[in-house]
């Protein structure tokens, strides 16, 4: 796979993986909870999940720790590494989420770590798209990012997620589930797939 060097994330990363997780590491030992993205998927209950965007593998990691059937996609290789290492039962995908093509669907999809502001412009509606037809009927697609004005606002992000057939059932200001107003800045938006859709 040819890295697409118009991508804001590969544009942008600064850190290695190993970097990127110590991080999480430190925090983890000093006692914070790191796993809210996964406590906040895990409540939905179910039994498979695709970690897009998955970077380290740190959210799809958690998951698969607690039992559920993980997939991870990502189109940067050097953060995969560092997620084959630490897990190397989880089945890791180098791929573009605009274009990958899993053959087969999901419960239940999150794109944690700012995934949706860090794909290349232009590329959001192909994203959504593409996830929403890896879901099952009445699955959902998970996303947390920072609302910023000139990359996502949160009303252009729920017409995207319209036009791929997805409604949305819950926003949230933290992965905590802490209330969410047009005042915040950053969005966990849970959309889910219409159990009628058959795209």
């Amino acid at each position: 796979m040819t890295p697409d060097k118009s991508n804001r994330w590969l544009q942008n990363r600064s850190v290695s993986g190993d970097d990127y997780d110590a991080t999480y590491e430190r925090r983890a030992a000093a006692g914070e909870n790191v796993h809210g993205e996964a406590d906040f998927v895990e409540r939905f209950a179910p039994a498979s999940v695709l970690d897009a965007g998955c970077g380290t593998g740190r959210v799809g990691r958690e998951l698969a720790r607690r039992g559920l059937d993980v997939v991870g996609v990502d189109l940067d290789a050097a953060m995969l590494v560092t997620a084959r290492r630490k897990a190397p039962r989880v089945d890791w995908r180098l791929a573009d989420l605009a274009t990958v093509d899993l053959g087969g669907s999901f419960d239940a999809i999150v794109m944690a770590g700012n995934v949706m502001i860090f794909l290349t412009p232009g590329s959001e509606p192909a994203v959504v798209a593409n996830m929403a037809r890896h879901l099952t009927p009445g699955g959902l697609l998970i996303a947390g990012f920072q609302i910023i004005p000139d990359k996502l606002t949160i009303e252009r992000y729920d017409e995207i997620a319209s036009l791929a057939g997805l409604v949305v059932a819950e926003r949230w200001s933290t992965w905590d589930r802490d209330s969410w107003d047009a005042s915040h800045d950053y969005a966990v938006s849970v959309h889910r797939r219409d159990a009628g859709s058959h795209e």
